[in-house]
């Protein structure tokens, strides 16, 4: 080990090793090819019992968006003006193209999901060796560990934009520090055209726009680019956002929107006390989760990064790949906490990682390059940063919570934001912040001795491989079963009698998960919804079937006989007579 190293200082080093004989050049790009293929086939394997969507309302938007932009029929999203992306929908739109069932589309997605969610390995790989300097089987089984981790392969499984987010991150960070250390215009266009990605797919990626404007403002005003390179760097980002008005300009009124557009309502949520503090107590409650899900490895990264910018001991194309990773990762946190904290209308949340989880792989990457490159003792301060961080983050949030319920509420997770959280704590009803700083902290210690130990530290790579592939399965047996019985209404609507072409309504009266899940089955138009009485237009209703309630629809009153339905969830489907 090269003592008294933070990240590492091995990339000369790596370039005076001698090229691999011939013969076994192609067994590291056959062992990615080999591991895309087989990570591509996990994930497929733990989609399989996802037929309908089950994060709603986010999946209906996306898939709704996809096929309109494939020529088929529209319906609505849940974006907003300001804030609404097409970049994904873009992305799955193939999946709709032709005559096909809507299981069929929505597996074709999955499997884009896969495809596009596995390239974290190779670009993890690729992150290990030319930022960490790791040597190839240490940056081979990093990346295994990276790319099962659950915080990213849990979305290949559903019409989730968080399904790519992660590899993009790991591109992008990757993509910074080649441009940081062989500065041209090929490297500032591709950074720009990652930038750009970012704002095509989600608003998040403002926040990234932002710190890439900065990057390259910093970059020209210290002299190491001029202006070509900013044009090569900025260009690409406007050219992604013209794409996307060119989109939704093409879509036309084929996708309507519901969201509100942000308003003063967002800075009156946070221009008081009790906004700041409630804004710092997400962040807080975020940056606290990346360190439990990443077993300490995200504190111990922060460690190093900050030790890396204050005394700088690896190059400037370390020092400000960590620096920018640093400003995103916190960035992030706030943005969304800020515009969470701005949505009065939506019950409080413990806890909702989803924004910062596209971090997770990045960060538990460069934390294990510390352990395997850096110094006993240099580890020992590193991982005593990140015990810390869970020990004080863990004390802050189960306060928070404690308060809060002494004011008679409580606090739930936020849909679909920490299912890894959830597994790892058990916390299937209410969050567990000691719990989880406990698992923080064990998995620290161990992932620590192991690495001191260097006969332990293959071992080490596989325990971490096995806990998160064990964890993805407990989300799977508990978290992604019941959601698909509880949102998959039965029987089909092919099975009731709903023919090809006939012109279709849903009732606000049925529960809106089984109507959205009704309506996507409708694959030859865009089924709009209605009160108590159907439109002339309407050949064929979803309406609330609860025998014996007074909430029960009566279609017979309006000239509609019953096809079928479900009593037990309440929704029937109606013809015009």
């Amino acid at each position: 080990m090269a003592s008294g190293s933070d990240v590492i200082e091995r990339p000369a080093t790596l370039a005076r090793t001698p090229d691999p004989a011939p013969a076994r050049r192609w067994l590291v790009p056959a062992l990615l090819v080999v591991g895309w293929a087989l990570s591509v086939a996990w994930r497929m394997w733990l989609s399989r019992h996802i037929v309908l969507p089950i994060a709603h309302t986010d999946e209906d938007s996306y898939l709704n968006t996809a096929r309109a932009l494939a020529g088929g029929p529209g319906g609505f999203s849940s974006e907003n003006d300001l804030l609404r992306r097409v970049g994904y929908p873009m992305l799955i739109s193939p999946a709709f193209l032709g005559d096909r069932d809507f299981t069929d589309s929505y597996r074709i997605v999955q499997l884009i999901n896969a495809m596009a969610n596995s390239t974290l390995l190779p670009l993890a790989y690729l992150l290990g060796r030319r930022l960490l300097g790791l040597r190839r089987s240490y940056a081979l089984l990093a990346a295994v560990a990276a790319a099962t981790l659950p915080a990213t392969a849990f979305y290949a499984g559903i019409a989730m934009i968080d399904t790519v987010m992660a590899p993009l991150v790991v591109a992008w960070l990757l993509a910074v520090h080649r441009w940081i250390g062989r500065p041209g215009p090929l490297a500032a266009a591709t950074v720009g055209l990652l930038v750009g990605a970012f704002h095509l797919l989600h608003s998040r990626g403002l926040v990234i726009v932002a710190v890439h404007a900065g990057l390259v403002l910093l970059l020209l005003v210290r002299r190491r680019i001029g202006p070509p390179a900013v044009l090569a760097a900025l260009l690409p980002v406007l050219a992604m956002a013209l794409v996307n008005a060119a989109a939704i300009r093409h879509l036309g009124d084929k996708v309507y929107l519901l969201g509100s557009t942000p308003g003063g309502g967002t800075v009156e949520a946070v221009a008081s006390v009790r906004g700041v503090v409630r804004v710092g107590a997400g962040v807080t409650t975020q940056l606290w989760y990346l360190v439990v899900i990443t077993f300490g490895m995200a504190g111990v990264a922060w460690a190093a990064a900050v030790r890396e910018l204050w005394r700088p001991r690896h190059g400037d194309a370390a020092r400000w790949t960590m620096g920018v990773a640093l400003v995103v990762t916190v960035g992030v946190a706030g943005g969304a906490s800020v515009i969470l904290a701005g949505i009065t209308g939506k019950p409080l949340d413990a806890i909702y990682g989803r924004y910062v989880q596209m971090l997770a792989p990045f960060w538990l990457l460069v934390g294990l390059g510390v352990l395997l490159t850096a110094g006993r003792r240099v580890v020992l301060r590193r991982a005593a940063v990140a015990v810390a961080l869970l020990v004080g983050g863990g004390a802050l949030i189960a306060a928070r919570l404690a308060y809060v319920a002494s004011q008679g509420h409580r606090l739930r997770y936020g849909g679909f934001s920490a299912p890894d959280l959830v597994a790892l704590t058990g916390g299937w009803r209410e969050m567990r912040p000691v719990l989880g700083s406990i698992v923080g902290i064990a998995g620290c210690l161990l992932l620590v001795a192991a690495a001191l130990v260097p006969r332990l530290r293959l071992p080490m790579f596989g325990v971490l491989v096995v806990a998160n592939l064990v964890t993805m399965q407990v989300i799977e047996h508990r978290i992604v079963r019941p959601a698909v019985a509880s949102t998959a209404p039965t029987p089909r609507v092919a099975d009731v009698g709903v023919r090809p072409g006939e012109r279709v309504w849903a009732s606000t009266g049925v529960h809106y998960v089984l109507r959205f899940n009704l309506s996507h089955q409708v694959t030859w138009t865009d089924v709009r919804w209605f009160g108590e009485q159907p439109p002339a237009a309407a050949q064929v209703v979803f309406a609330r079937w609860a025998p014996g309630q007074p909430d029960d629809w009566d279609g017979t009153a309006y000239g509609f006989v019953r096809l079928g339905g479900n009593p037990v969830q309440h929704w029937a489907a109606w013809r015009r007579a």
